[in-house]
């Protein structure tokens, strides 16, 4: 179980693969760590671990990739502040995140 997204949050995003023909999927969650410029978008997610996510990266460089959630539940940045759900991100299509960035 994730200490970042509710088991409801999981359901709600496709299946690892599932989008891979869309051109212009939609990002379903946000994660930030407050102390950084790191954000972790999810497109898509492992149904059978619930872990492993696909999505867009905006770190040292901006890019698509895979990530886990326990490697974000398990990060720290300065003060010892931990990896955040944006609870007022609401679904989005990646070509519309990456305009804003």
């Amino acid at each position: 179980m994730s200490k970042l997204l509710s088991e409801q949050q999981i359901q709600s995003i496709p299946n690892l693969y599932e989008t891979e023909n869309q051109k212009d999927p939609i990002v379903y969650v946000k994660l930030f760590l407050p102390s950084s410029n790191w954000t972790w978008y999810i497109i898509e997610i492992n149904k059978e671990d619930n872990n492993t996510c696909y999505g867009f990266v905006d770190g040292l460089e901006k890019e698509l990739g895979y990530f886990t959630l326990s490697e974000l539940e398990n990060l720290k940045g300065m003060f010892g502040i931990k990896v955040e759900l944006d609870i007022s991100f609401k679904p989005t299509k990646l070509s519309k995140i990456k305009a804003s960035i």
